[in-house]
């Protein structure tokens, strides 16, 4: 087992495993937690990847509080942006290592950009799905505009994103969300079995399917992710985003005006 406190990384047999380990924060990831979640993945030499989360949440998104909350993190995470994807972004949707989600409880905002740069996602009976960006006066990150649609379509896709409904595991089973829908006891088991057939296979021809997928049916994530990291960085600064994250720290329903 390595890595600190925010994300733990193990590696058995092939297969790493990443717990996101902030179960007081629901897992949600401040900026160390998506410093280490690039490293991660870019100096990982597993044959595949389990992504989950310790406690109740899969990931919250953005710790609101440190993240959204603090105007001097906004900045910083701002300049931290490279030109093309945020860094984390960057490292998932360019490894060829499969990855694998087994989402345990709330992917919610980022948490759900996690889970839908997963190649293949196992879903507890306990997660919930939701593309929150909306109600923090917000557009998503990249994987939301790349895969959501490719997975329940333009029509679901738009549903999601323009209403910031979330949805239980059974839902997202339905839709295409997700591949696969089990107890909460048997989630880690199954996504563990996924990993050890495709960790038991030739390495480079896994790599070249995956490449091959992404070559095949991604968008340009430079161009996409340059033109959603414009547009939050824009959308930050109104008065409606900053309404949205006053709001939730206060816990009352949002007032909008469309600034």
């Amino acid at each position: 087992m390595m890595g600190n406190d925010t994300i733990l990384y193990d590696e058995q047999d092939h297969i790493g495993t990443m717990t996101l380990n902030r179960p007081e924060a629901m897992n949600s990831l401040n900026p160390e937690a998506y410093a280490q979640l690039e490293d991660l993945v870019r100096s990982s030499t597993a044959r595949a990847l389990v992504i989950t989360g310790n406690g109740r949440a899969f990931c919250a998104g953005d710790d609101v509080k440190q993240i959204l909350g603090n105007p001097d993190s906004v900045a910083k995470a701002t300049q931290d942006k490279t030109a093309r994807l945020t860094p984390a972004a960057d490292a998932l949707l360019n490894t060829n290592i499969p990855i694998i989600a087994a989402v345990n409880g709330a992917a919610v905002g980022w948490g759900m950009e996690l889970a839908l740069m997963a190649d293949i996602r196992v879903a507890g009976e306990s997660a919930k799905f939701g593309e929150l960006f909306v109600i923090r006066g917000l557009c998503c990150d990249a994987p939301g505009f790349g895969r959501l649609a490719q997975l329940v379509g333009r029509e679901r896709a738009a549903e999601l994103l323009f209403t910031g409904e979330v949805i239980d595991a059974q839902t997202a089973h339905s839709i295409g969300l997700v591949s696969r829908c089990v107890s909460d006891d048997d989630l880690m088991e199954t996504a563990l079995g996924i990993a050890q057939k495709i960790a038991s296979n030739p390495p480079l021809a896994v790599q070249a399917l995956k490449a091959g997928l992404r070559r095949t049916l991604d968008p340009d994530w430079s161009d996409t992710g340059a033109w959603a990291i414009e547009q939050i960085t824009r959308l930050r600064q109104t008065e409606d985003s900053k309404e949205g994250v006053q709001a939730f720290l206060e816990k009352r329903d949002a007032v909008y005006v469309g600034r």
